[in-house]
């Protein structure tokens, strides 16, 4: 029999701008708010909750487990478990089918689902660095794109994907 799975104490960061007003706030911290946020509105304590499962594509100079570091930065304890999921643009829904099973299998009974992004922090990446640069030049690649908005198969920008998924679909 399945179990009633709900959803409470919807949250979201404010929509921001590239540079904007949040330019210095980590997608981990950003994501600490929220979670932070999402239970005092769902009226739960930090104990109550089994584990954080939040979406995050452009992981880049983040650091580690960001649905760690988000958990943390909300004030959880470290016992309670955190997985990043990276499904690029569904990452965050991902995360929420994601707690949806596990409560469905019994694993758990809260989960914080959700994701975290601050595009304007995505680092630059210089990837032959680590070897060493040594004749003719060198590239500088922007993570926000590689990682974030560049189809990796079609080797186009996810832009122009938009456009012919809204052309071949009308």
């Amino acid at each position: 029999m399945r179990k009633e799975t709900f959803l409470a104490g919807g949250v979201r960061t404010a929509i921001g701008s590239l540079s904007g007003a949040l330019a210095e706030v980590s997608a981990p911290a950003l994501g600490g708010i929220v979670v932070k946020a999402a239970l005092e509105r769902a009226g739960l304590s930090f104990d109550q909750v089994d584990e954080v499962i939040f979406g995050n594509v452009i992981g880049a100079g983040c650091g580690q487990n960001v649905a760690r570091q988000s958990a943390i930065g909300a004030g959880l304890s470290v016992s309670v478990g955190a997985t990043t999921v990276n499904k690029v643009c569904g990452s965050g829904l991902k995360a929420v089918m994601l707690a949806d099973q596990a409560i469905q299998c019994g694993e758990v009974s809260a989960i914080v689902a959700g994701g975290t992004e601050n595009m304007t922090r995505a680092p630059y990446l210089l990837e032959k660095a680590r070897q060493g640069y040594r004749l003719g030049h060198g590239e500088i690649v922007d993570a926000m794109i590689r990682d974030g908005l560049w189809d990796a198969y079609r080797n186009i920008h996810m832009g122009s994907c938009g456009d012919l998924c809204a052309r071949r679909f009308q």
